[in-house]
């Protein structure tokens, strides 16, 4: 039974997916495939919620093996899934959310040529990222990894006919073949070291071997494993991809931010913890890039005037603070900031969404504002969601947030100051982005002004419940000093023994707390001040200058990688092009016409004569046997 409900989990989607693709609108309409796409998300949630309550209640994880795949002298490895804590919290959140983002698209896409299609996209991701995380060894997640990649490709790209979309969905298809060739080289070094590369072996293997080069071969592995992660969770040097996936439709965005793609990296990483925790260099690396991240996106953001671009490089930060968890073995903080970020920051990309579609379309914040009373629901909601990300006491981003300054303050104060100023900038360039959008005076044209509307119902319910879960998501794990038990932890427990380690002193926590806190009204007050007090407009592209200029184009970040690696590659193809193809050419050409020319005279060696044919059949063996033994 446990075998066929898996399975039902796991192919749902993909049967949505199949229906879609192969049926489409010409036979379903505009409204059944998005009833068809949300119903099979919504199976798959459910079933995730059994488990998730049976492992709840009775700690009875869920393993389903349905074959051996691969049997290579020692090394073998099954097609097999499990479910436990990890991968059902994950599960919860991708089809939960997924499900809501599913809903929201069929108000949002529902005027689209292609909805089909993009429904059955939706589908294949929620799919492969099902199998990511549900996988039992690092074959089968690697195919939910590399699945996750291709639906990222076909989702940014999806409005086609726009240049621009292709070439940002090439970008984030290519830039994470770079770290998925980081994570297939983890991989085979631990199929090496180990034989196996199923978690459990492998967590065993790791506690018994006595094989000298374990120390050397493991740290390798978890560096190759790391750079997988940055790639897919977009952190320093590839995170590039990520804010030009805004191309894609805005729930695409809010599914590869919120619950699906750049989690991947944070999940591989929590999964394989005993590997990590066995090569701590490694885990300081992830800790610096992770703040170091958090603090140079969260700089970017704050001059940007794209809605969706915010977004993008707020994602990028948060993801930092993550690893930066990670990094410091406090996995499952990280594991509650996914959770919380995923409530969050889905909200605040369907709450964008929503400004757009009013907008017709219009992403510059410099020609919006005012919208709060056109649209209530929107503005509410985005402004609870801005409350959590912005570490706002008492609301969902603020305890997840806090655990992870406390987890810094008390290894590494560096650090510590990289992400306290990291989250001083959330603060100040998420209110900024509320307050350019829905306050003030309204900076659009008529035409815009006149068909201001908010959503409908299919659109603002999914937003009313991420509102609500960012406001008191943070209840599934509070901090000690309110003397209450954590329940994250303690489900995490069997995963993750480091969440029920010893709490810092009281005296630490209520400091952290404090200044987290206090951050958090700075940044807000920041905002506050030269947004709304001094009404401030950000400037034209053409009439930013300064700093500001470099954080509006992003470090140059693009234009440095472009110098470096795109214009070598096209000079290179363009080399081969022009020269060794047309050289290549000609020799394949002249060879054609060498054959050509000697063909009349060959031809006429076939000339029906079996005497003729004799001849030069003794004349060859002759030639064969004076070579075998007189030569």
């Amino acid at each position: 039974m446990d075998t066929l409900l898996v399975l039902i989990l796991l192919l749902s989607p993909f049967v949505g997916f199949l229906i879609n693709l192969l049926v489409g609108k010409k036979f379903l309409g505009r409204t059944m495939p998005g009833i068809i796409a949300t119903s099979a998300v919504l199976v798959s949630f459910v079933i995730s919620l059994v488990f998730f309550l049976r492992v709840l209640s009775s700690g009875e994880v869920v393993h389903v093996n349905l074959f051996e795949w691969i049997a290579l002298d020692e090394f073998r490895t099954n097609l097999a899934f499990t479910l436990d804590q990890l991968s059902l919290l994950w599960l919860m959140f991708v089809t939960g959310i997924g499900a809501l983002i599913h809903i929201y698209s069929m108000g949002y896409m529902h005027d689209d040529r292609n909805i089909d299609r993009f429904f059955a996209y939706l589908n294949l991701f929620i799919f492969f990222m099902s199998v990511l995380v549900a996988g039992s060894n690092l074959l089968v997640m690697f195919i939910g990894w590399e699945g996750v990649g291709l639906c990222s490709y076909l989702l940014i790209g999806f409005w086609s006919r726009n240049q621009k979309y292709n070439d940002a969905a090439k970008k984030a298809f290519i830039m994470n073949r770079i770290g998925d060739l980081g994570f297939l080289i983890g991989i085979f070094t631990l199929a090496y070291l180990f034989k196996t590369v199923d978690y459990d072996t492998l967590k065993t293997a790791v506690s018994t071997t006595s094989n000298p080069e374990v120390s050397t071969l493991l740290g390798v592995a978890t560096l190759a494993l790391f750079v997988g992660a940055t790639g897919k969770s977009a952190q320093i040097p590839l995170y590039t991809w990520l804010p030009d996936a805004m191309a894609g439709p805005t729930p695409v965005s809010a599914l590869i931010h919120a619950a699906t793609m750049v989690t991947a990296g944070i999940f591989m990483v929590t999964r394989l913890n005993f590997l990590f925790d066995l090569t701590p260099d490694i885990q300081t690396l992830i800790a610096v890039v992770g703040a170091v991240t958090a603090l140079f996106a969260a700089s970017i953001a704050i001059a940007q005037t794209d809605i969706k671009k915010v977004l993008a490089y707020s994602t990028v930060s948060q993801l930092g603070l993550m690893f930066l968890a990670l990094g410091l073995g406090a996995y499952h903080v990280a594991v509650f900031h996914v959770i919380t970020h995923a409530f969050f920051k889905a909200c605040l990309f369907l709450g964008s969404g929503s400004v757009i579609h009013a907008m017709s379309g219009e992403q510059d914040m410099r020609k919006m504002g005012g919208l709060r009373k056109a649209m209530p629901k929107t503005y509410y909601t985005f402004l609870v969601s801005t409350l959590s990300i912005s570490g706002i006491p008492l609301f969902a981003g603020f305890f997840s947030k806090d655990e992870i300054m406390l987890t810094a303050f008390e290894h590494n104060k560096i650090l510590w100051i990289l992400g306290a100023l990291a989250s001083l900038l959330t603060a100040f360039y998420m209110f900024r982005v509320l307050y350019l959008t829905f306050f003030g005076k309204f900076r659009g044209t008529e035409e815009q002004k006149h068909h201001l509307h908010e959503s409908p119902n299919t659109m603002t319910m999914p937003l009313i419940i991420l509102g609500f879960l960012a406001v008191f998501g943070g209840v599934i794990s509070l901090p000690t000093f309110l003397c209450v038990h954590s329940w994250l932890n303690g489900f995490l427990a069997p995963i993750l023994p480091s969440a029920t380690a010893e709490h810092p002193p009281l005296d630490i926590q209520l400091t952290t707390v404090i200044i987290s806190s206090l951050i958090a009204f700075i940044g807000l007050g920041l905002a506050y001040f030269k947004y709304i007090k001094k009404s401030e407009v950000p400037a034209g592209d053409n009439k930013i200058t300064g700093f500001g200029k470099v954080l509006y184009n992003k470090y140059y970040i693009d234009e440095i990688y472009n110098a470096l690696f795109v214009k070598p590659l096209y000079a290179l193809a363009d080399f081969f092009d022009k020269y060794m193809e047309q050289w290549l050419k000609g020799f394949f050409k002249g060879g054609g016409e060498l054959v050509e020319a000697v063909s009349p005279y060959f031809k006429k060696l076939q000339n029906g004569s079996l005497g003729f044919y004799l001849f030069f059949f003794v004349l060859g063996f002759s030639a064969l046997i004076i070579c075998l033994f007189l030569v």
